[in-house]
Parts: structure tokens; C-alpha cells; sequence
């Protein structure tokens, strides 16, 4: 059987297990090559095989113009599409030789890459051959002490793992929040939620990371389940810390709009963190007074009414300012428990549904 050279490159990939986006398929003297360290999938030689024994024509003329024929593979649980890509033509046996030895070059980088990556215990669950496939789609950075890595409200676009060195979470004031080192990670908490990245990275020291683009981390989750446990304990490791951060913030007094965090959401960090001390909400008119003493809701005004159903009002102000001042006097120290902070708090989100509903 005679088999016509080609060289295909995939333009398209959705949940295929084993190849990528711009990885290679090549047909050569009846060989097929696939990319380096890349299992051979039966379906896919099927369909090469098919496709370089048959007269199918790798490209057409279209209205005057050259066309490249798209063809695909999906024979299991994912697709991919791939066309016809012309290879450089070689005039000289030292010219092939040349260009094969790119080739192996190219791959002993790949597995030294994954042998990098071997070392980071984010990765620790891989074997070595997916460690080899996801080395294809990690593009590697270097950069100088100083250098904004990320910035505040920038759209989110990559994950970035640290190889070497050190960077620094900072705030819009240019205030340090945290310090990163080797193996953490940053820039998910964006590309899972979708919105546009909330702090600043900034070089401490000449760094160096692996980025992921938003595209192939998502191909990422769907290959490899155990990344998505890793970044699932750390998405709730992330929002822990913030809402202790919004816990030390309420110890000394905290101010914002109800937008950004609603009633109900203060008032479980307030009694969770067995806070004392009066939350005020204000809406135009419409104005609310919550006491708490060690958590435990004591006193609650809101239009007009005082005591539960006056919590139960608050609870429903879904727009507005808030604001915690941290201790009560003496004679407020004295007030009776409300009720049960849980059982009103449940109640209150009842009453909120039937009215949205």
C-alpha cells in the first residue's frame, strides 16, 4: 500500500484526551510521527491511514484560490480537527538531517520542561507522560525585580505557577498583602469566576513562572482530575482567607457598599467571629441598626420596628452603605439575646426568597 507524505497540524480540539491545539501529525515514507511523548491513538491512525492511502485532496482550488481541506477525528469522547499544512521543502540530505535534529532538540526541551515541573507538588499526581503533554501548553517567563507581572482589573487570561523566586501580592495603595514563592499559584481565582483579576503581582526578586492560558486551563480541568481537587481545596482555601481577612477588617471598624457584601454575609462573619459591636445600614431613607454582643444579634431597628421582624427587614436591604463600629456601652451590654442567631438567620432568608419570588 503507498502512503502520500503530509504533514496536518490541529486547528481545533474539544475534550480530546490526548492531543492539543498546533501540535503536528506527520505522514512520512509511511511513517507516522505524533507529537513527542504523545500515546498513539488507534482512532486517529485509523483515519491518517485512511487519509494518505486514499485520493483525498489535502488541498483545493477555490474561486481562484488555494483552500486547505479540513478533516477531523472523532471517533471517541472528544474531537479534533486538523488540515493540511505544507512542510518546508528540503533540498539537501543536510538540510533533513538539520530540521530532525530541531525536531529532537525541541523534545529533549519538552522532557526537561516536564522534568522541571516534576519537582512542583501541584503536579505530584501526573504521570510522566502527562506531564510531557501539559509541558506542550505551559509557556515559560522570566522576569526582572520590579516587573508588574499582573495589575488590578487587568481581564483574566493566564494561571501562573512560580519555578524560582519570589512575588508580591499587592493592593491599589501599593500596600503588600502577601508574599509568594516557588510552587504557589496565582491568577485562578479570575479565570474561575470570569471576572478580571482583583490584586496586583509584582516581582520582589528576578523571578521565573509557567503560565496557562485561560483556553488550556480549562482543557486542563477536563483532562486531568486530579488538577481540578488541587484547585478546588485551593479556590476554598482563597476564599476562607478573604473572609477572615473581612473578619480582622470588622474588628476595627469596616465601611462598603451592601453591593460588594449583602446583609446576610456580614451578620455570619460578625457571629461566626463572636464580634461585638453595631452594624448600620442606610439607604436613602431607609436606615437599619443591628447590635451584636459576642456575636449574638441583641438589638434591631429597622423602618419603624424593633426586634426580629426589624432583622428580618434588614436582611432584605440588598443596596446601599454599611458600616461596623467595634463595642457597645454598658447599658447596651445588658440586652437580652434576640433569639436563635441560625434559626433567624434561615427565616430571614425564607422571607427574602418569597419575596423574590
Amino acid at each position: 500500500m503507498q502512503f502520500r507524505n503530509g504533514v496536518f497540524i490541529i486547528t481545533e480540539e474539544r475534550h480530546c484526551p490526548l492531543y492539543n491545539v498546533g501540535e503536528e501529525l506527520h505522514v512520512d515514507e509511511g511513517v507516522l510521527k505524533l507529537p513527542a511523548a504523545k500515546p498513539t491513538c488507534l482512532t486517529l491512525t485509523r483515519d491518517l491511514i485512511k487519509l494518505a492511502s486514499e485520493d483525498v485532496a489535502y488541498e483545493q482550488y477555490l474561486q481562484g484560490s488555494k483552500q486547505k481541506t479540513k478533516f477531523e477525528c472523532g471517533g471517541c469522547t472528544g474531537l479534533i480537527r486538523f488540515e493540511f499544512k505544507k512542510e518546508k521543502g528540503y533540498a539537501t540530505i543536510q538540510m533533513k538531517l538539520l530540521a530532525a535534529a530541531e525536531r529532537r532538540e525541541k523534545q529533549k526541551s519538552v522532557a526537561s520542561f516536564a522534568g522541571l515541573l516534576r519537582s512542583l507538588a501541584i503536579f505530584e499526581p501526573l504521570s510522566d507522560n502527562d506531564l510531557v503533554d501539559l509541558a506542550t501548553m505551559l509557556k515559560l517567563e522570566d522576569y526582572n525585580l520590579g516587573f508588574p507581572i499582573i495589575q488590578k482589573g487587568d481581564p483574566a487570561s493566564s494561571l501562573f505557577i512560580i519555578i524560582s523566586g519570589r512575588v508580591e501580592v499587592m493592593d491599589e495603595d501599593g500596600v503588600t498583602l502577601a508574599e509568594m514563592v516557588r510552587g504557589d499559584v496565582f491568577g485562578e481565582m479570575s479565570l474561575l469566576s470570569g471576572g478580571r483579576v482583583t490584586t496586583s503581582i509584582m516581582a520582589m526578586e528576578p523571578c521565573q513562572t509557567v503560565s496557562l492560558s485561560q483556553k488550556n486551563f480549562r482543557h486542563v480541568l477536563n483532562r486531568f482530575p486530579a488538577l481540578q481537587v488541587f484547585f478546588y481545596k485551593l479556590l476554598v482555601s482563597r476564599i476562607t482567607s478573604i473572609n477572615f481577612q473581612r473578619a480582622e477588617e470588622l474588628a476595627s471598624g469596616m465601611v462598603g457598599q451592601l453591593a460588594d457584601i449583602p446583609p446576610i454575609e456580614l451578620c455570619q462573619m460578625i457571629n461566626s467571629n463572636q464580634k461585638t459591636g453595631r452594624l448600620k445600614l442606610e439607604l436613602g431613607e431607609k436606615k437599619a441598626q443591628l447590635l451584636f454582643n459576642e456575636g449574638e444579634l441583641v438589638y434591631a431597628s429597622c423602618k419603624g420596628q424593633e426586634g426580629k421582624e426589624a432583622f428580618y427587614e434588614a436582611l432584605a436591604i440588598s443596596e446601599g452603605r454599611f458600616k461596623f463600629v467595634q463595642g457597645l456601652n454598658l447599658q447596651e451590654m445588658e440586652f437580652d439575646v434576640i433569639g436563635g442567631f441560625m434559626g433567624m438567620l434561615m427565616e430571614g432568608m425564607r422571607r427574602i426568597d418569597d419575596i423574590e419570588q
